[in-house]
């Protein structure tokens, strides 16, 4: 079974995790801790986060389940801080998990795909606000 983060490019953040994660509590069930829906509101930090290095660690973090990020680092040939920094700033938007485990921390993520949504304006790039995101 494929397990697929969703990700929403826009101004206004998808809230039905959320409302799904709050049905759960109400029907006494322990809620999800992994949202499956994540929104970025700019174009600008969309192409930050899934810049080709980060895309590279999470194919990584995915086919060879690293033990470290000093491991994730010898993997995609990098230095160990720039790694920690790229898997710090993922972890930071919630596509990374980092699972403490003796005195270094595992990289992780819980889905197998990522799908994109959003509606992108080609008019108004330069307007300096969250230019070609459609409302």
């Amino acid at each position: 079974m494929t397990r697929t983060l969703h990700i929403q490019i826009g101004r206004t953040p998808d809230r039905s995790d959320l409302e799904e994660r709050l049905a759960a509590v109400d029907a006494g069930e322990e809620p999800s801790a992994r949202p499956s829906r994540l929104s970025v509101e700019s174009l600008e930090t969309f192409g930050r986060i899934f810049r080709p290095v980060n895309l590279e660690l999470l194919e990584a973090i995915a086919e060879h389940e690293p033990a470290s990020i000093r491991e994730l680092a010898r993997l995609v040939d990098r230095h160990p801080p720039e790694v920690t920094d790229n898997v710090t700033e993922l972890a930071d938007y919630g596509l990374v998990e980092l699972r403490e485990e003796g005195s270094a921390k595992r990289p992780t993520i819980w889905y197998d795909s990522i799908e994109f949504s959003g509606d992108v304006a080609l008019r108004g790039l330069d307007d300096g606000g969250s230019a070609g995101i459609a409302p």
